[in-house]
């Protein structure tokens, strides 16, 4: 399956996240802000570790996701970004940056429309 990174600030949803896609098989690496998902991106890199997505809440403390985003995407040209928010003035920040992005979720959303789209996600890599 995937290595996916995660970086989500709230507690709740990150445990929530690494579970459900845990349980399908794939292995996660969470982090609570997009520092720390960017320091580990290079952690990564370092080691020859390869995330296949990056998946990251918009608004986080320290470094937000569209941030972590655009640095990501410049370090790791060929990774996978998803980006969640359950703000709709948050989903209009990423106006711009479509060409780096893969897909946005909004929350709430339930398990499976999580497993779903990520699996989508994962497909487009695959598939380019």
């Amino acid at each position: 399956m995937a290595r996916i990174l995660l970086a989500e600030d709230e507690a709740g949803v990150r445990e929530f996240i690494t579970r459900a896609l845990r349980g399908v098989g794939h292995e996660i690496d969470a982090v609570t802000d997009g520092s720390d998902a960017l320091a580990r991106l290079g952690e990564a890199r370092a080691t020859g570790v390869k995330y296949d997505l990056l998946l990251t809440d918009i608004l986080m403390p320290v470094m937000d996701g569209i941030s972590l985003a655009l640095s990501a995407s410049r370090d790791a040209p060929d990774l996978l970004i998803m980006l969640m928010t359950g703000y709709s003035d948050q989903r209009e920040r990423t106006y711009g940056i479509e060409a780096i992005i893969q897909d946005i979720l909004l929350k709430p959303f339930t398990l499976d429309e999580l497993v779903e789209r990520v699996e989508e996600v994962l497909k487009m890599g695959k598939s380019s």
